[in-house]
């Protein structure tokens, strides 16, 4: 298909959807555009489709092979999840068809009477033309006058309202971490401040975990340090070690002094090792058991749902104190061991021997070849006198092995389907 060619919505209504084998999903009901920042063109993110259920269901353009006059070909699964339009989506003929609108340096009103879309690179579609139609009155049944211009000459086309803020966070609420995050990857930076200062802290923290760094920072920044240490304090600590060895040192240390002190604490620790390092990726709240727990209570630790499934993996025996630094190090035992034996069992009885600790110090590369090695999704880090000081997990190690970007990429790709 040319990339200069374009086809009206209006056209595209009612096709049938076809997949790779010639099969008819369902049909063509609407096309789903995002607004954009800046002066780029509407995107059109994907189809409203109606299935032969009658549920209207989201497929993302990414996935659409091909559109004539006679059908839409498409690759891939179909996701049969009800469609809901997100932050900043219109839909082209429910939303904008017959809405009233202005062309640039003209105070006479218009119609939207039909919109074009044009593929202007593989799987990227966007908005090209507004077809508009005068509201002169005319004769009954004569034809309108409608002319057609770019987009761009439609000014306050891209100014439609989207969801109120308070709307955007009742959704918000109902969504996973990765979810949220997705959401708010999408905003323009405005939309996102009002939001994000509506958030909770713990939902908030959650979701800036799944974010990419720099939109972790200019999260943090844009909140007072109050707000901003009661944010990072619901935040796993190696995630807010991260988070704040990236600010300026004096936001860095403003926000360090308004947390908790044992939060703050903990920060600290970990900012006093290189990132890059088994020390600089652990979490000093891994599970800790004393010697005499049993399986039962081992069991119940792991339970926690504030844990993460790495986390639960794996338990570590240590003499007392039980907080990190720990007393003397006896070893870890594996939660699929816990499982098989009987409650009243001591834990201590079931380490894993063969499970050799990391120092601190070790670097990145030594720390990827350990797991790999040991085939293992949680790690102890124990210091040079055999005090555990933490657990490095593998995503913690996938964070600093994939490219910088790779969070950002991963959200986008979410966004469209991919």
């Amino acid at each position: 298909m040319s990339s200069t060619s374009s086809i009206f919505v209006s056209r595209i209504k009612g096709l049938p959807l076809l997949d790779t084998a010639g099969d008819q999903v369902g049909k063509v009901r609407d096309v789903v555009l995002q607004n954009r920042p800046g002066k780029r063109a509407p995107r059109v993110k994907g189809l409203v489709v109606e299935l032969f259920a009658l549920r209207r269901i989201f497929f993302p353009m990414v996935r659409v092979h091909s559109i004539d006059a006679n059908q839409v070909i498409i690759s891939g699964v179909v996701n049969t999840r009800r469609f809901e339009p997100r932050e900043f989506e219109n839909l082209a003929i429910d939303d904008l068809f017959d809405r009233t609108v202005y062309r640039r340096g003209n105070d006479q009103p218009f119609i939207i009477y039909d919109l074009a879309i044009r593929q202007v690179r593989p799987r990227d579609w966007e908005l090209s033309e507004v077809a508009l139609r005068d509201q002169t009155r005319r004769r009954p049944f004569a034809k309108p006058h409608v002319q057609i211009v770019a987009w761009s000459e439609v000014p306050d086309f891209a100014l439609i309202p989207g969801r109120s803020a308070d709307q955007v966070l009742a959704e918000l609420q109902e969504m996973k971490p990765a979810d949220v995050a997705r959401e708010l990857h999408d905003m323009d930076p405005q939309r996102r401040a009002e939001v994000v200062q509506a958030m909770d802290d713990e939902l908030l923290a959650e979701a800036l975990e799944e974010l990419p760094e720099d939109e972790q920072v200019e999260v943090i920044q844009s909140l007072e340090a109050e707000r901003a240490a009661d944010v990072l304090e619901e935040m796993d600590p190696d995630d807010a070690a991260d988070l704040i060895a990236e600010l300026a040192p004096e936001v860095a240390e403003d926000i360090l002094e308004r947390m908790e002190p044992e939060e703050a604490e903990d920060v600290r620790s970990l900012l006093s090792y290189d990132a890059a390092t088994a020390g600089g990726l652990m979490t000093p709240e891994p599970v800790i058991l004393a010697p005499d727990a049993t399986v039962a209570d081992a069991l119940a630790m792991m339970r926690d749902e504030e844990l993460t499934p790495a986390l639960a993996c794996l338990a570590f025996v240590c003499r007392s104190p039980l907080d990190t630094p720990t007393g003397r190090f006896l070893g870890a035992v594996h939660i699929q061991r816990l499982l098989r034996e009987p409650p009243s069992t001591l834990a201590a009885a079931l380490v894993d021997k063969g499970i050799t600790p990391l120092l601190p110090d070790s670097n990145i590369a030594l720390v990827s070849r350990y797991f790999a090695t040991y085939d293992l999704v949680c790690a102890p880090v124990v210091d040079a006198d055999g005090r555990l000081l933490g657990a490095v997990t593998v995503d913690d190690v996938l964070d600093h092995i994939l490219p910088n970007d790779w969070r950002g990429v991963q959200l986008d790709q979410l966004r469209q389907g991919v």
